[in-house]
């Protein structure tokens, strides 16, 4: 009687198991049959290169004879190697590879052209020279493998994210040529799979037990010494995986996809070298699976492989029309969710679309960020703005306390832009293929009900390598399995529409998707954050400089080459493991040299618009004081003197434009009315007061009291002190230049001051201030000078630090007189609300959030905001308001935040809310200084504005030339408000009613095609909210009234959620133009769109804008180069009954020259 065929359950799992082990019993069972003969090379010589050199190159250069196990290095370097082969003639008909097992990271070239990354860590460690060899095929061939000294994951000393070992050496382990059996390797895929299902559904259940069944047979009548019987056991696998499921099995969508940090653990360049390794395995896999898709991030990756590797590029072109190679995400980089501002968020998707629109026909439908560290509640606005109407990422699985309740949703912004999103719920971009991760996709789906939708991202990640061949085969199998979801290779299009059928069922999360891990990073490589900050406001500057030296005068040739260079360079280092901290010292030194080229080219830039501006001849040097925000500033600036002295003068300058500084005669100190005074007691104390705010300074420079002077209200906690230092332990659990655990806060110590160490500086008039010395502890030092100015509501910190610790974290508290269940926080283009206390695991997991330039914290009537110029990390928690300053992680960069900072912090007591109280235009003016430009010739003797605005509401963010030629602004709600629309004056026309919509792309505020802009060609019902302001609605100077606009969707689309604030896209046109510039149609929704007619003349230098008629109440109007606007409503028409939370969009003319007309576009 023959034995039982399941005589126990683990002693036949584990039959199994060893009969496909690479490890036990190889010289007996299927595995160790899988390759055939082997052959040694004919030849290996190799060279040795400390640079990355082009292929035509590298193989000029002289090889010397090569061993396997040779060693070279050392880390960074690149070694080629000549791999000389000969396959003999009896393997006819058989597949034969070439093996290559290395610790580095190889790239096969065959032909002069790269087709293949050898891997080991990526399991990649063959190359198919002929999947069958035919009789009079070449058997001879010479191929060049271009091995780079490091691995997958970089070169870590003892652990991944370790400093890189610089004196690692590698080797080749095994390069020969083999036989390879491609039927043992499908016996193997589908043994695999078996013992997966065996275990993936447990001894309770049927199917494991057929699985478990089947494999069991497989092995009874498989010989791995007698090939013929293969097909026998084959037909065993092919009977168990065709039997099909039911038709309500869920479908996983498996996408193929590589996740190439930008930089991280390896340096830029060798980002480039990666990109080749992964996408040639890429292009190899689609060639042989006609199936197979694959989806691919990051137009900078794409641009350098067009760069470096044209000959690759044009294959994924190839491949692209194909509809297997799909660009994703519509950013240059996978920038951090948090850190960049809001223009730079916007500019990553204007150059990244812009890309793949040039490079690949189209752009991108869904924003593709699996792998950052936070998600801006601004990020809907900002994605619908550039035509993104889906999102995917994973991040938020790695949250360490809570778990996130949806993997299929809809994301809702500030201002009730709605995206949907999903979260592969494999909670993985690096699948590989497997039962198990298979039906953790399944069953781990938190949405299950509402959509039967998954994503399923396969191929190695992080540092490349992709999809294997056998993760395709494992996939396919799976395709339509008895007991098991349905895989399908698929595309993220295909997932995505699948998903929107089921989305009447989702639920929506509204504001940000805040990352519960790798908080450490809103502060880690402080200097890196400062770059950051600061070549964001210098090409903010010079774009509003250049536009208005175009404005003024047609000779000037806008940069915009330059400026697009400058852009790409700012962009590449917000990505998420640069801007962030969290790289290698090669990499943080690279983006400080990055940030000093943006700086420098930035500054001549600036010259060059100042001195265009000024338009006069040469002759003895002029000064002139630019003001690039949108409101008329009034300020003390230090003004050089001959022999490089400064002196203090009170300025002002009108909103965006320029004053001529004063002479140097009339430098001399003039008592302003309301003078700073500065009174030292006798206890050491320094009270600083220039009649709007009086600050009190203990002798160590602790801030004792912070006085409201209007009403005699105190800011500083009773008993307690501001300005305080606090030192803390800082020892994550694992990722140390990410994580600061909440535990840090039980190690809080202040750092005490030594008496007496206070001393005045400026000792009143026109600017006060006071300066002490702290010793934080033996290695490290700082010194501070607390500086209050005529007419200035805020006290300004500035600091300098001397920084040498290890795993410390610096911050400075300030205990407030406020009580709030919640504080204010910045964000991109507005801000949002966290709570102060903890009372949930979801409010303690916030214990330090992030901002960009302020946050506050009030209570009715009255409230204190904390400013800055380059800081990130933030908390209020009761009512101490904490700014987190630096840290020192030791991994992955031992050296990071070591050495000299220079940074400035603000306090700012206020009456009132802080929009009421202009806390978010004293942020900007930290941030935005006024310049004190030199200009070639006398300088202008009349101040001139370019532009101002009717409201405080909003503020005009970007002024830039668009794309193609014409003129572009950005403007936001300053403090999140409702805008009233303008009155409606009668129509001199009536208008139609509104009739189809013609589909066309409108050009919006930075220039790309948008393509969720439409216009529509007979107008709408609605009477025009735009309008040139003008008597009787017509021209100043007479002549035919205004029509209308042709082309208005005026509110014809509805915002969601009694939050919602519109993102209105202001088209500019000449007058007389019958419709704007029309660029290549695109698909998607309108939005609203608003055209309206320039002035045909600019009003000579030092006129300024021309005075207007206020508007009424809560409206708004832009004025400037002679004439005004009213902006169109910048919310919906609904009664006002909560503060919305959301800045948007309007606009202004750019591009003007004198007697001329400019066109231009504007959007959110």
């Amino acid at each position: 009687m023959a034995a039982p065929a399941l005589k126990h359950w683990r002693a036949t799992l584990e039959r199994v198991e060893k009969f496909v082990s690479p490890r036990y019993f190889a010289d007996c069972n299927l595995r160790g049959r899988l390759l055939g003969d082997t052959c040694p090379l004919a030849a290996l010589s190799s060279f040795l290169t400390p640079d990355r050199l082009p292929y035509p190159e590298a193989v000029r250069q002289h090889f010397r004879p090569a061993q396997v196990g040779d060693s070279f290095g050392p880390t960074w370097w690149t070694c080629w190697f000549r791999v000389e082969l000969t396959i003999p003639e009896a393997w006819v008909g058989q597949e034969v590879h070439l093996l290559w097992e290395s610790d580095g990271e190889g790239l096969v070239w065959r032909d002069g052209q790269p087709v293949q990354g050898l891997t080991k860590e990526g399991e990649k460690t063959s190359y198919i020279l002929t999947d069958k060899l035919e009789e009079g095929d070449p058997r001879s061939l010479t191929l060049y493998v271009e091995v780079a000294c490091n691995g997958l994951l970089g070169a870590g000393k003892e652990s991944m994210i370790a400093a890189p070992d610089p004196e690692k050496m590698f080797q080749v382990s095994r390069a020969e040529l083999a036989v390879f059996y491609r039927d043992v390797h499908s016996l193997l895929v589908d043994l695999e799979l078996l013992l997966g299902i065996a275990k993936g559904l447990g001894e309770d259940n049927q199917r494991s037990f057929q699985a478990l069944y089947t494999a069991n047979q497989m092995v009874n009548v498989c010989d791995p010494a007698q090939p013929e019987t293969f097909p026998v056991a084959q037909a065993l696998a092919s009977r168990f995986f065709g039997q099909r499921g039911g038709e309500s099995q869920h479908t996983i969508h498996a996408v193929g996809h590589c996740h190439i940090d930008t930089a991280w653990l390896w340096p830029f360049k060798e980002t480039v070298r990666k990109c080749a390794r992964s996408w040639t395995t890429a292009v190899q896999l689609m060639e042989q699976n006609p199936d197979f898709v694959f989806a691919c991030s990051q137009a900078q990756q794409l641009e350098w492989v067009k760069s470096h590797y044209p000959g690759l590029h044009a294959r994924l072109q190839e491949f692209a029309c194909r509809g297997q190679f799909v660009p994703v995400g519509g950013t240059w980089v996978e920038m951090d969710g948090n850190l960049p501002s809001g223009e730079a968020m916007v500019r990553q998707f204007l150059q990244g679309q812009n890309f793949f629109l040039q490079e690949f026909g189209k752009m991108c439908s869904e924003f593709w960020l699996p792998d950052t560290f936070g998600y801006s509640a601004q990020l809907p606005q900002i994605m619908r703005g550039c035509g993104i109407t889906r999102f995917l990422s994973q991040k938020l699985s790695w949250s360490l306390v809570n778990s996130f309740p949806h993997h299929t949703f809809f994301w809702e912004g500030l201002d009730g832009s709605r995206v949907l999103a999903h979260f592969p719920p494999g909670d993985s971009y690096g699948m590989q293929g497997n039962v198990e991760e298979v039906l953790k996709t399944m069953v781990k789906n938190r949405d299950k009900g509402r959509t039967n939708h998954s994503a399923f991202l396969f191929g190695f990640g992080d540092g490349g390598g992709g999809p294997t061949q056998t993760m395709v085969d494992r996939l396919k199998r799976l395709h339509n399995t008895d007991g098991l979801p349905r895989v399908q290779l698929s595309s993220p299009g295909r997932l995505f529409t699948a998903l929107e059928g089921d989305s009447g069922q989702l639920c929506t999360w509204v504001g940000e998707l805040f990352l519960e891990l790798h908080q450490g990073t809103y502060t880690t490589h402080a200097q890196i954050k400062k770059g950051n900050r600061e070549c964001e406001r210098i090409l903010h500057d010079v774009e509003l400089l250049s536009s208005l030296a175009l404005a003024r005068g047609a000779q000037f040739l806008y940069p915009a080459a330059q400026l697009q260079d400058l852009w790409r360079l700012l962009l590449l280092n917000q990505f998420h493991d640069v801007v962030t901290g969290s790289c290698i010292q090669l990499v943080a030194e690279e983006a400080m040299c990055h940030y000093e080229d943006i700086r420098s080219r930035g500054n001549t830039l600036l010259s060059a618009a100042a001195a265009a501006l000024c338009m006069g001849e040469p002759g003895p040097e002029g000064l002139l004081i630019v003001n690039t925000l949108p409101w008329e500033r009034t300020e003390v600036l230090a003004l050089p003197r001959s022999g490089g002295a400064h002196s203090l003068a009170l300025v002002t300058v009108p909103s965006m434009g320029y004053a001529p500084a004063p002479a140097p005669t009339s430098l001399q100190p003039v008592q302003p009315q309301q003078p700073v005074f500065v009174v030292q007691e006798t206890d050491g104390s320094v009270t600083l007061d220039n009649g709007i705010i009086r600050v009190r300074l203990d002798p160590t420079g602790c801030l004792t009291s912070l006085v409201l002077v209007a009403s005699g209200r105190e800011a500083i906690a009773e008993g307690a002190v501001g300005n305080q230092f606090v030192l803390f332990d800082d020892v994550p659990l694992y990722w140390d230049a990410w994580d600061v655990m909440d535990y840090h806060l039980e190690t809080r110590k202040p750092v005490l001051g030594q008496a007496g160490t206070l001393a005045v500086g400026a000792e009143g008039g026109m600017r006060g201030s006071a300066w002490f010395l702290l010793q934080i502890s033996p290695n490290s030092r700082l010194s501070q000078e607390v500086v209050l100015d005529v007419g200035c509501p805020y006290v300004r910190f500035h600091t300098e630090v001397h920084w040498h610790e290890a795993h410390k974290f610096l911050k400075v508290e300030f205990p407030a007189r406020v009580r709030s269940p919640q504080a204010t926080y910045e964000v991109q283009f507005g801000h949002l609300q966290r709570p102060t206390h903890h009372n949930t695991s979801w409010d303690w997991a916030r214990f330090e959030v992030w901002a960009h330039r302020w946050m506050d914290l009030s209570e009715h009537g009255f409230g204190l905001a904390l400013l800055n110029d380059c800081k990130y990390g933030a908390s209020v928690r009761g009512s101490v308001l904490s700014l987190s300053l630096l840290r020192a992680p030791k991994a992955p960069d031992a050296s990071a935040d070591m050495g000299r900072h220079e940074f400035t912090y603000a306090l700012m007591p206020h009456k009132g809310s802080l929009q009421d109280a202009g806390v978010i235009r004293a942020a900007y003016s930290l941030n935005f200084p006024l310049l004190a430009l030199p200009a070639p010739g006398p300088a202008p003797a009349a101040a001139w504005s370019a532009f101002s605005l009717s409201s405080p509401a909003v503020v005009l963010e970007t002024v830039k030339q668009a794309r193609g030629g014409g003129g572009a602004g950005r403007a936001g709600q300053a403090g999140q408000r409702r805008v009233r629309p303008p009155p409606r004056p009668p129509a001199p026309h009536p208008l139609p009613r509104r009739r189809r919509a013609a589909r066309r792309a409108a050009r919006w505020c930075s220039g790309c095609t948008r393509p969720t802009a439409a216009t529509w060609t007979a107008g709408c019902a609605r009477r025009c909210r735009f309008r040139r302001r003008s008597c009787a609605w017509g021209p100043a100077g007479g002549g035919s009234p205004a029509l209308p606009c042709p082309a208005l969707p005026c509110p014809a689309l509805p915002l969601r959620g009694p939050h919602a604030a519109a993102s209105p896209v202001l088209q500019l046109r000449p007058p007389g133009a019958a419709r704007p510039c029309r660029p290549p149609a695109l698909s998607g929704r309108p939005s609203e769109a608003h055209l309206f007619s320039l002035p045909s003349a600019v009003p000579a230098a030092g006129a300024g804008a021309r005075p207007h008629r206020d508007p009424a109440p809560g409206v708004v109007s832009v004025e400037g180069f002679g004439g005004s606007w009213l902006l169109p409503p910048l919310l919906n028409n609904k009664p006002v009954t909560q503060e919305p939370r959301h800045s948007s969009a309007c606009a202004l003319p750019q591009g003007l020259s004198s007697g001329g007309r400019g066109a231009g576009t504007i959007g959110a």
